[in-house]
């Protein structure tokens, strides 16, 4: 089944940016509660894909000879949200994946509480296997759903970054109206979700409309392909402020990948036509575990 294993591994390194002509090795493949995963190595950079009908999608990658490095455009747009919270001293990352966000922004953000939720424990050991990724003052690892982590926490956050995918899409329970109603109540004040998100998809319309739902504000930031939503309450942030505290924050904990560039390509859209509804659960609270099980539910 796996027969074209080694061209889609190069085809994957190749777009994620390692910049070699030389095959990518397969180092392990791992069949996990959730997943299955490849462990992908060209030259320095180490890759985890997720399988699914002869096609491999990018799940994270790193560069082992310089883990602040992030290979991959739209992880680094991610950072852009710290240019929107009023303070900076915690931070969730639901779908920490291989980590890279979130360990960019704790070596960054030395002071700053870092949560990274991951749902699979195999992706959590792969990640401190071959990316050194392990707990440490203000640096946080929790295994789990993120949805039902939000409703067993009583901690309120900066910014909530959702990073969650399996495959091309986000889980259907981080998409809906009841789900952005959860990260709203642990936002502090000023605070904001910022969301990567498929812009080519049928549901980018009815993303765009959910979050508006809950949300006053809805920007948008370029992210190589993919697009980061900001949402947050109160009318639109003035571009001259936000610039100000992208370039106050940028001097402070001199990000590698400018936030105030990031956050002059700032982008705004229309409200969705009126036809566009929000998602919503749909089902009794009473039945969430078994929903929740079954938007995880690995593929077969």
């Amino acid at each position: 089944m796996w027969q074209n294993l080694r061209a889609a591994a190069l085809a994957l390194a190749m777009a994620a940016g390692c910049g070699t002509n030389a095959f990518a090795e397969q180092l392990e493949r791992i069949e996990s509660y959730y997943n299955t995963i490849f462990v992908l190595q060209q030259g320095t950079y180490i890759t985890l894909a997720f399988g699914h009908e002869n096609r491999t999608y990018v799940e994270s990658q790193r560069n082992t000879a310089d883990l602040l490095e992030l290979p991959l455009t739209y992880t680094r747009s991610l950072t852009a949200a710290v240019a929107y919270a009023p303070q900076t001293a915690n931070f969730l990352m639901i779908g920490m994946g291989g980590g890279s966000t979130s360990w960019y922004l704790h070596k960054h953000m030395p002071d700053a509480n870092v949560t990274a939720v991951e749902l699979d424990p195999d992706i959590v050991a792969l990640a401190a296997k071959y990316y050194q990724l392990h707990q440490e003052p203000n640096f946080n690892i929790a295994e789990g759903d993120g949805r039902l982590f939000l409703m067993r926490d009583d901690t309120n956050y900066d910014v909530i970054f959702v990073d969650a995918y399996r495959g091309p899409f986000v889980p259907f329970h981080l998409l809906t109206r009841e789900f952005y109603q959860i990260a709203k109540f642990h936002l502090a004040p000023g605070g904001v979700v910022a969301q990567n998100v498929e812009p080519s998809t049928m549901l980018f319309d009815s993303s765009h409309a959910t979050l508006l739902s809950v949300f006053d504000t809805v920007d948008f930031i370029p992210a190589g392909g993919n697009i980061i939503a900001v949402a947050y309450d109160g009318p639109r942030r003035d571009i001259s402020e936000l610039t100000a505290l992208a370039q106050a924050r940028q001097s402070a904990f001199g990000f590698r990948y400018s936030v105030p560039e990031m956050i002059a390509a700032r982008r705004t859209l229309a409200p969705p036509a009126e036809d566009i509804v929000p998602l919503t659960d749909d089902f009794a609270p009473v039945n969430l575990l078994n929903s929740v099980e079954v938007h995880n539910r690995k593929w077969e």
